[in-house]
């Protein structure tokens, strides 16, 4: 019961499947179709994706090479890089999200970075340390819009995380919470936007995934509807400079309070 506790509890972050670390003019378009197969027209025609190799990042990358953006996707291996390559549209660059500057010099050239990176190598946290990275290339070389995922439990959003959630994964969260507030803090010309999932399933996606502004807000979500969303709020200007916690009204979680219901954020 113990161990089934732990998986349960580190499924939340969705720590397993996301282990791997690694400017052109702004348009609106109608957000309409990403994820269901059909195309969509978006502003950033070159997306640089780190933590691209599996989980929430893989999908991402999926959905804007499906909607014809050029992706560059860090990988931190070639045997990671497997799956990338039998994508069309996506370019694929071997490096280590903890080295500054091949993360820079794989960047050069996007108009946009999505970082979904998350885990630990060698009792070093990628939640920080790799994201940082990612935001500090950006601002190196004017990479004006950029997307975090983190989770829920960051920052304004502590008090919606069980105690016990919360407890064993204090430092999980203490780390993305560190790069959630660089950005915030230090890189006032970017335009941001910071994605926290609930707790992360990996089964097909209902389309019924929600962003929200209420940072009381629990739940569980697809992977692949949190990619579904990180796409959308890419090219939606309402969600710049916006913190939004993603979650699933529509499947079962044993951490979402009963009847509760949450604001969606239109995007």
């Amino acid at each position: 019961m113990l161990l089934v506790r732990f998986l349960c509890i580190f499924s939340f972050l969705g720590i397993a499947a996301s282990f791997t670390p690694q400017k052109s003019s702004f348009v609106s378009q109608p957000l309409n179709g990403v994820g269901n197969g059909s195309s969509m027209e978006m502003g950033y025609k070159k997306v640089f994706v780190a933590g691209a190799t599996r989980g929430v990042g893989l999908s991402v990358v999926e959905k804007l090479a499906a909607n014809g953006i050029e992706v560059v996707a860090l990988a931190r291996t070639e045997e990671a890089a497997e799956s990338l390559k039998k994508i069309d549209g996506v370019s694929v660059a071997i490096g280590d999200a903890f080295d500054q500057k091949r993360v820079e010099d794989v960047m050069w050239g996007c108009d946009a970075a999505i970082t979904t990176l998350g885990g630990s190598t060698d009792d070093r946290r990628v939640d920080y340390e790799g994201n940082n990275n990612v935001i500090e290339s950006a601002g190196i070389l004017g990479v004006t819009r950029v997307l975090l995922v983190t989770s829920i439990g960051c920052g304004s959003s502590k008090e919606a995380a069980p105690p016990a959630v919360f407890e064993v994964l204090k430092d999980v969260l203490a780390a993305k919470d560190k790069a959630e507030n660089i950005l915030i803090k230090y890189y006032t010309n970017v335009n941001w936007t910071i994605i926290r999932p609930g707790g992360l399933v990996s089964e097909p996606m209902t389309g019924e995934a929600i962003l929200t502004e209420d940072n009381t807000a629990i739940g569980s979500i697809h992977r692949e509807d949190v990619a579904d969303l990180v796409v959308k709020a890419l090219n939606s200007p309402q969600t710049e400079r916006k913190i939004l916690s993603a979650l699933d009204p529509s499947i079962t979680s044993s951490v979402a309070v009963e009847g509760k219901k949450f604001e969606s954020f239109a995007v």
